[in-house]
């Protein structure tokens, strides 16, 4: 009896200790003001694919970055199309958008073309490395669903970290016009 109480705490424990990884972990990101890592890999934009250098994207203004876990699930599929839908709103406030996913290449130029519209580059990440160093990894394979908009200097002007992919574009969007009316 008293191997069985010991067993029982230790699976409570190890229970209790996974829950609280996995809290902390589906809502970290980089702080504010924290220097972006730089990064460079293949992207998909209407079925084209071409190389995304953070640094080269900084270069023309703002880069809304948004990792999400799985191309052509239900909710980053509704990501995917907010984004786009608001693609306009993006250019008018100079920032361009970039998603991340694991998703090998030849996923993300379908996705580009039939998720996205066409309207921004969708990433391939294979191993999530970019995501690991963005604090954006969930599970292995899957990146969590946080966005980030990174300021021309390269720093973090704003990090948001949640499952719910309805709120990304407002957000994101929001932190560009404070940015903007910093200037």
């Amino acid at each position: 009896m008293k191997k069985l109480v010991t067993l029982a705490l230790v699976v409570v424990v190890a229970l209790v200790a996974v829950l609280v990884v996995g809290l902390r972990h589906a809502s970290a990101h980089l702080a504010h003001g924290a220097t972006a890592p730089p990064f460079t890999l293949e992207a998909a934009k209407g079925g084209d694919v071409a190389t995304v250098d953070l640094k080269a994207a900084l270069a023309k203004g703002p880069v809304v970055l948004y990792f999400f876990p799985k191309s052509f699930t239900k909710g980053c599929t509704v990501e995917a199309h907010l984004f786009s839908e608001h693609i306009a709103d993006f250019a008018k406030l100079g920032a361009q958008v970039i998603g991340v996913s694991g998703d090998d290449i030849e996923t993300q130029k379908k996705f580009s073309t039939e998720a996205c519209r066409s309207a921004f580059l969708v990433a391939s990440d294979p191993g999530l490395k970019v995501a690991k160093l963005y604090d954006a990894s969930l599970a292995p394979g899957y990146a969590n669903r946080t966005s980030y908009v990174i300021a021309p200097d390269g720093t973090i002007a704003y990090a948001y970290t949640n499952l719910d992919p309805e709120k990304h574009v407002d957000n994101t969007l929001d932190a560009l016009r404070a940015l903007a009316a910093k200037k």
